[in-house]
């Protein structure tokens, strides 16, 4: 199955981009968009000087369990940079939610819940709500973490989007926003 459909079976539509858009980013943006590809993973993300943004990390029903995912965040853990990832919240009726921020709780993955984010769907035309978790070596501000997704929203989510989409996404300021009344910067995962 090719590495397109793997993702698009297991994201939700409101989450995908383009196959185009993704293949426009690995060949425009190869300084800083990679795909790393395997016949049981798929993993696309953004190395920027100071962060790594992961945009779909895929791992085969069949190899999940197996350290798969582990391997492939120590990779970039490696790099000694905040990574930065978005999920949808938990939906107790898609048991892969839950499992997936069990997962993210387990690699040292915090979840960024004073950051908003409220992003329009393209494809559903419905806005849908988003968390950020994020994983660093060092200290982070919820200013820095807000910054660094302002970053992957404009230089990777709404690239050349009005071309590809035929309409632009919303401006990253209506998008992403310190959400007044949440002091915490960053919190451990829970899930009921």
């Amino acid at each position: 199955m090719h590495w397109y459909d793997k993702l698009n079976q297991y994201f939700p539509i409101e989450e995908m981009k383009s196959k185009e858009h993704i293949e426009l980013l690995l060949d425009e943006k190869s300084d800083i968009y990679y795909k790393d590809e395997g016949p049981e993973h798929v993993l696309l993300y953004a190395e920027l000087d100071e962060f790594v943004f992961i945009d779909y990390i895929y791992v085969a029903k069949e190899a999940r369990g197996k350290g798969l995912g582990y391997k492939l965040l120590k990779k970039l853990k490696d790099k000694q940079k905040p990574i930065i990832l978005e999920v949808e919240p938990v939906d107790y009726q898609d048991s892969d939610t839950e499992k997936r921020l069990h997962f993210y709780a387990r690699e040292g993955f915090e979840h960024a819940t004073s950051i908003g984010y409220n992003r329009k769907s393209l494809a559903t035309n419905e806005t849908n709500s988003l968390e950020i978790l994020y994983w660093s070596p060092t200290n982070e501000s919820k200013k820095s973490i807000l910054n660094r997704m302002k970053q992957t929203y404009e230089k990777i989510h709404t690239y050349k989007d009005k071309h590809l989409y035929g309409e632009a996404y919303q401006p990253v300021d209506q998008v992403l926003k310190i959400e007044e009344g949440k002091e915490d910067i960053l919190k451990p995962i829970s899930v009921k």
